[in-house]
């Protein structure tokens, strides 16, 4: 493997990992072994430090292959907790409302899935990395601002109901979903919720699938260095970087 010249890693980023943690190890891990200081690597699409699965990597020269793979289709499993809300929309933060739930029926649940099929206009999350006036929003909604997005554009091509308990306290849906690019999971969780005459959302989120690329093609980033110290790789001197 000549990971100067351009490799495409897939990784499971592990719960509580951010995006960047993901990078810095695959990094570390690689200059190491090639014996540099410096080598670029960059991911094809961030994940929530809440949300685990595939996550693209690429190093050297397919770095300029990331865009491509930002284009790429992506499927989530995502659990959504109906009845309560938070004002990130996951578990980040804690509950700030609930709402009724027993007029919620099976049926119901799949006719309101319906309405987020095909092409759809969402309002990003207040704490999301979306730019507003030059900062991230989410710095400005955990410094208590006001923050006003946008909605944007996007495809979903399938929302699948895997599972659906509405006869507990804290009634829960399990969907699958396709989508595109600058789809966010949990603002989908906020309008199912509002859909549903409720409120909603995530407590748990995979990614299964970015483009073609599945959860059993990934490397568990934990044990990186062991699988790195069982390749054949090109080495390069300091000088070549």
């Amino acid at each position: 493997m000549d990971f100067k010249e351009g490799e495409v890693l897939y990784f499971n980023k592990p719960l509580r990992w951010t995006s960047f943690k993901l990078v810095l190890t695959a990094r570390n891990q690689l200059t190491r072994r090639l014996g540099v200081k410096k080598l670029k690597v960059g991911h094809a699409g961030t994940l929530d430090p809440l949300a685990t699965g595939v996550m693209i990597v690429c190093t050297g020269k397919a770095t300029k292959r990331i865009e491509e793979f930002q284009g790429h289709t992506k499927e989530y499993v995502a659990t959504l907790r109906l009845g309560a809300t938070t004002p990130s929309y996951d578990l980040e933060h804690e509950i700030d409302a609930t709402y009724p739930t027993g007029h919620i029926t099976r049926e119901m649940v799949e006719e309101a899935l319906k309405r987020f099929v095909g092409t759809i206009e969402q309002v990003p999350p207040a704490f999301s990395a979306c730019m507003v006036e030059g900062k991230r929003a989410y710095q400005l909604a955990r410094n208590g601002e006001e923050v006003e997005l946008k909605a944007k554009t996007l495809v979903i091509d399938e929302i699948e109901l895997l599972d659906c308990v509405l006869d507990v306290p804290e009634p829960t849906l399990r969907i699958r979903v396709v989508c595109s690019k600058g789809t966010y999971i949990r603002a989908l969780a906020r309008d199912i919720g509002e859909a549903l005459h409720s409120g909603a959302h995530l407590t748990a989120l995979e990614r299964t699938r970015v483009g073609e690329v599945r959860l059993a093609d990934c490397l568990d980033p934990e044990h990186f260095k062991e699988w790195l110290d069982g390749q054949e790789i090109a080495r390069a001197d300091e000088e070549r970087n």
